[in-house]
């Protein structure tokens, strides 16, 4: 009797033991439990003051570039380079308004109002008899040029008339071809017109260094308003064609016109674009 109730009292040590033993299994699983709740607690409100403050970042994102279309109205046929050019955030310019009918001839004075599209190229606003003088005034600086009322009276015209009616205010200079040393505008794109084309005036033009000329298509009399500089001796590679009208000349701001093709990035349809935006803010006429 004595061996069996010193075996039951052993057997009741045990099991209280074991008893013990589980609860303190139990509070220890608990009490990390409770941790890692907290832990967890504490990342998240981490998170939630970041994604709030957004942190000490302070940098801002790039705006989307947009590539230019280039299709039409380049001064040589355009290169089968596909390479997308690099260009930066474009223009933005309002349209002028857009005169049906005859085209009147535009106030002298600088208070015409602008206008971008013509139903009829214009009449003959300018006197040949006069020297007329442009000045683009442009955001790398000012390039002044002598027209030739002479030579080609009939582009000097269409020019000086789109000018007048503030046509080329806020346009760009789209491209910036180092291989025919050329930089062209007239637009926001190369696509760009008034709505009309002129005839071509004259043909066999040798291109150098500082000369003005019309940019068309590869038909013939499909001039409007787009023109570009050359700022090179490798414009020599268009005399072959001689058919964009030479009309003026750079007396001024040459420095200017190399400054603005030395931006060309990139190849692509158009041969180069300017890195960064060049605009016309105004070409100004005068005439004596």
């Amino acid at each position: 009797m004595g061996t069996e109730k010193r075996e039951r009292q052993k057997l009741n040590r045990q099991q209280r033991l074991a008893e013990l033993a589980a609860q303190q299994r139990r509070s220890t699983t608990k009490k990390r439990g409770l941790q890692v709740a907290g832990l967890v607690a504490l990342v998240l409100l981490v998170v939630l003051i970041f994604n709030v403050t957004g942190g000490d970042d302070t940098s801002t994102v790039a705006p989307t570039d947009t590539v230019f279309d280039t299709t039409t109205d380049t001064a040589v046929d355009a290169p089968t380079d596909s390479t997308t050019p690099a260009v930066t955030t474009p223009v933005v310019t309002t349209p002028g308004a857009t005169l049906t009918g005859d085209t009147k001839c535009p106030a002298v004075d600088g208070s015409q109002a602008r206008a971008t599209k013509f139903e009829k190229a214009p009449p003959m606003c300018i006197d040949a008899a006069k020297k007329y003088t442009a000045t683009f005034d442009t955001t790398e600086g000012s390039i002044v040029v002598d027209l030739d009322t002479a030579k080609t009276p009939q582009t000097v015209n269409n020019f000086v008339t789109l000018a007048r009616y503030k046509y080329y205010d806020g346009t760009v200079v789209f491209r910036t071809d180092t291989s025919i040393d050329i930089i062209q505008g007239g637009g926001l794109t190369n696509t760009d017109d008034p709505g009309y084309t002129i005839a071509d005036e004259g043909s066999g033009y040798k291109y150098v260094e500082g000369d003005l000329a019309m940019a068309r298509t590869g038909e013939p009399n499909s001039a409007g308003g787009q023109w570009f500089f050359v700022a090179g001796p490798k414009a020599s590679a268009l005399d072959g064609q001689g058919t964009y009208v030479n009309f003026a000349k750079v007396t001024s701001g040459l420095d200017v016109v190399k400054n603005i093709l030395a931006l060309s990035s990139g190849s692509g349809a158009l041969g180069g674009v300017p890195s960064r935006n060049v605009v016309i803010t105004s070409v100004t006429i005068t005439e004596s």
